[in-house]
C-alpha cells in the first residue's frame, strides 16, 4: 500500500525546494486530487520564498551597490519616525548590519503589522554591529522647528554609532538629503529599498511606539497607547477638553488650543 494523500501533504508542507522537485517527479502519475492540490500548494509556497529571499537579498545588494559608488566601507542606515505627530519626540534610529545572517522580513515598517515589526526589531537588535534611536523632545521642536531637530537628531545618531566604535564610511537616508555629512547618500523611499534603512525605521518605529505607550500611562486621557501621538480625532478632542501635556508640541496644537492656554 502506498503512501496516503496525508502522509504526502505532512512531506510536501515541509519540503525544501530540492526536496519538493524529487516529490513532483515522484507524484507526477499520482491522479488522486487531493494529491495534486498539496502539490499546487507547496509549489505555490515556495514561489513566494523564493520571491521573499529575493526582495530580501535586494535589500542588501542595494546598499552595497551605493557603498561601493562612494569607495565603500561600512554602512549605517538612518530614517525618522515621528515627524508629523502632534506629542511626543521625533524619533531617529540609526542601524549598522552586516552581510549576513539577513534578517527575515525586514521591510519597510509601513509594510509589517505591530507584531511583525516588534519579531523583525528583536532580530535587528541582535545581529546589529550597532544600533542607536535618538530622540529630539517635543519643547526642542517647538524651539528650533523641525528642519533643525532632524539634523540635530542624524548628527546624534552617526556619533552614537561611532561611539560604539564603528568605523563609519557612508550614511544612507531615506528620503531627501539633509547635506549635513560629506558621507550622506540620501535614498527615495529607502526604507523599502535599503536594508539597513529598513532595519533603522523598524527601530524607531518600534522604540518610539514603546514610549508613547508608556506616555499613555502618565496622561491616561489622550490615548497615546493608540493614537501615537498623531492627530487622531479622539486625540484632538482630548486635547480641546484637557488643554496640552508637557510632551504636546504646542505650535503643532494652535488650531486646536485657545490662544490663552498657552
Amino acid at each position: 500500500m502506498g503512501p496516503t494523500v496525508a502522509d504526502i501533504k505532512r512531506r510536501l508542507q515541509d519540503a525544501d525546494a530540492r526536496e519538493f522537485a524529487v516529490l513532483e517527479r515522484a507524484l507526477v502519475a499520482d491522479s488522486r486530487k487531493g494529491v495534486r492540490d498539496a502539490v499546487e500548494v507547496a509549489r505555490r509556497r515556495l514561489e513566494a520564498e523564493a520571491a521573499e529571499r529575493a526582495r530580501l537579498e535586494g535589500l542588501y545588494a542595494c546598499e552595497r551597490e551605493l557603498a561601493a559608488a562612494r569607495g565603500g566601507g561600512v554602512v549605517v542606515g538612518l530614517d525618522e519616525v515621528g515627524r508629523g505627530p502632534l506629542a511626543g519626540p521625533l524619533a531617529v534610529g540609526a542601524v549598522v548590519l552586516p552581510a549576513a545572517p539577513l534578517v527575515e522580513g525586514l521591510n519597510d515598517s509601513k509594510k509589517l503589522s505591530a507584531v511583525e515589526r516588534e519579531r523583525v526589531a528583536e532580530r535587528v537588535k541582535e545581529v546589529a554591529a550597532a544600533w542607536t534611536v535618538e530622540y529630539v523632545e517635543a519643547s526642542d521642536i517647538d524651539a528650533c522647528g523641525m528642519t533643525a531637530s532632524l539634523a540635530t537628531a542624524f548628527r546624534r545618531a552617526v556619533a552614537r554609532v561611532e561611539a560604539a566604535g564603528v568605523d563609519v564610511g557612508v550614511v544612507l537616508l531615506d528620503g531627501n538629503p539633509l547635506r549635513l555629512d560629506e558621507r550622506e547618500v540620501s535614498v527615495v523611499k529607502g526604507d523599502g529599498r535599503c536594508a539597513s534603512i529598513a532595519a533603522a525605521s523598524i527601530v524607531a518605529k518600534v522604540e518610539r511606539d514603546a514610549l508613547m505607550r508608556r506616555y499613555a500611562e502618565e496622561y491616561p486621557e489622550y490615548g497615546f497607547e493608540s493614537c501615537k501621538g498623531y492627530a487622531s480625532p479622539a486625540h484632538i478632542e482630548a486635547i480641546r477638553r484637557h488643554g496640552l501635556t508637557p510632551i504636546h508640541r504646542a505650535t503643532f496644537c494652535t488650531a486646536f488650543v485657545q490662544p490663552t492656554l498657552f
